[in-house]
């Protein structure tokens, strides 16, 4: 391109660029590129200029060249497809008629803060200090695919893609606003504030230190909101009081530190609004959460803290083989309870053994004997009639072991029965002369107790009514030895 072709404007442009000077077409500090389709030639640079200067621009000894503009309407294709710059791309509050392709590139840095653009195609991009693009309004799709960026990646407050009317395609047949799949980014993603209409797709990523979604809307109603499967990150996953329509999709994630979802409003009526299935998670915040609207999927997951308030789970859980190790906050087994009741493949013995082995490690054995007892009543309703018939004895009479107390007040309860019916009423002799003294107490013990003979049920004989009370201690004696025998065996087996 001859110099001779540049406007006034681009003229500022070009003699900036090799001193790294910055050049200000706005007209007041706080303006961005919204209105920059409106914009006079007074304030437009043709792409091709920018681009002719990033690859073949001039330079002077001594000086760092860069490109440094606020406030240009940039009109034409910003094509840097497979090329090489060493010098830094700083396009701030910009409006640019076409999306900037930047597939292949390799790059020193790229910002374009407070910008409007079409879109941005950068898959594959290699960029040595960072890539920004907060505050920006994005109405096409962002590509940042396979993308490899030393530094970190900014998206704080920006606005990407469109809100859907009424004659959009499905979600999944669009192409997603925002992706950055397979990326590897080597510290930070940032994207406080971020409003995404459509799915946001990071699945494969690697980040090097931690993903911020803070405030941030992610809306794709009926599809997929957060689409991370296979991510690992360096610490964490913050979402504090994420807003998301739509799956948040976690399955197979490594994080080390905390995914942080507190106060996160999760919804996806009639689907799954959360699926961390499969993932190693250092601790997984869900506190003071609103109910969570649709499914939620944990399976095959593993915790080291899950926080999560009994009122956020919703009615349908999937938690097979999920692991943690402490629950928290430190409540009542009675409230976690319902939770295991909403598994939606039914009663599973593992969910139970996990519940109280968190109990068991905040040493507090009462909740654990609570879940416990709990499992065995919910098997209970698995069993045939004859099943169910025998564990509601053992739960009555001694609480499946886990009660035994309460077999000593079955006893008590019949032994003061049988002593004082007897002792106002003797039972006659069986051989006149030959029978030891009477003594209703030690009767009583006699005949419920099978295994200790004091010489009485041997020597006297109720009759009547008295002789089917003798019958019903017997009977009931044998119950309460037999439940306690096997509450007291299952008791040393989880020992």
């Amino acid at each position: 391109m001859e110099i001779n072709d540049l406007t006034p404007a681009e003229r500022r442009v070009w003699d900036a660029f090799p001193r790294g000077e910055g050049v200000d077409f706005r007209e007041h500090p706080d303006e961005t590129g919204a209105a920059g389709e409106t914009w006079g030639p007074e304030r437009t640079v043709r792409a091709e200029v920018l681009t002719a200067l990033l690859l073949n621009g001039p330079s002077v000894g001594g000086q760092v060249a860069g490109l440094n503009i606020r406030g240009a309407r940039i009109t034409g294709k910003l094509n840097l497809r497979y090329a090489v710059v060493e010098h830094p791309i700083r396009l701030r509050a910009c409006w640019f008629e076409r999306k900037p392709l930047l597939y292949g590139a390799q790059l020193r840095t790229f910002v374009a803060n407070d910008s409007t653009l079409p879109g941005l195609t950068a898959d594959s991009v290699r960029v040595d200090v960072a890539l920004k693009l907060s505050c920006c309004r994005i109405t096409g799709p962002v590509r940042l695919a396979g993308a490899r960026i030393a530094g970190g990646l900014f998206l704080r407050r920006a606005v990407i893609g469109t809100p859907p009317t009424g004659e959009d395609p499905p979600e999944e047949t669009q192409e997603p606003p925002l992706q950055v799949s397979h990326a590897d980014i080597g510290t930070d993603v940032i994207a406080m504030e971020l409003t995404v209409h459509g799915q946001t797709r990071i699945n494969g990523t690697t980040v090097g230190g931690q993903i911020n979604l803070n405030d941030s809307r992610l809306l794709a109603p009926g599809g997929i909101a957060l689409h991370a499967e296979n991510v690992t990150v360096g610490t964490d996953l913050r979402g504090h009081r994420l807003h998301a329509r739509g799956m948040v999709n976690l399955t197979g994630s490594r994080i080390p530190g905390q995914a942080m979802l507190t106060r996160a409003d999760l919804g996806s009526p009639g689907g799954t609004a959360l699926r961390a299935s499969s993932c190693a998670i250092g601790e997984m915040w869900l506190r003071q959460c609103p109910p969570i609207q649709g499914g939620v999927n944990l399976r095959r997951s593993t915790f080291d803290l899950l926080h999560i308030d009994p009122e956020a789970w919703p009615e349908r859980i999937a938690m097979d083989r999920l692991s943690y190790r402490t629950l928290a906050p430190h409540l009542p087994a009675e409230e976690r309870l319902p939770a295991l009741e909403r598994e939606e493949s039914g009663y599973l013995p593992y969910a139970y053994e996990q519940l109280a082995a968190a109990y068991r490690t905040a040493g507090d054995e009462a909740a654990a004997r609570t879940v416990q007892l709990a499992k065995l009543r919910r098997h209970r309703r698995t069993l045939p009639p004859q099943g169910r018939l025998w564990g509601l004895l053992q739960d009555v009479t001694v609480g499946y072991g886990f009660r035994p107390l309460r077999a000593a007040g079955w006893l008590l309860a019949l032994l003061l029965i049988g002593s004082i019916a007897y002792g106002i009423h003797p039972p006659r002799e069986l051989k006149t002369g030959e029978a030891p003294e009477f003594n209703p107490v030690f009767y009583t013990i006699d005949l419920m107790l099978p295994i200790i003979g004091f010489g009485q049920e041997q020597a006297f004989a109720p009759s009547g009514w008295y002789q089917w009370l003798s019958y019903l201690l017997i009977v009931t004696g044998w119950i309460l030895a037999t439940t306690t025998a096997a509450g007291v065996s299952r008791s040393l087996q989880r020992q």
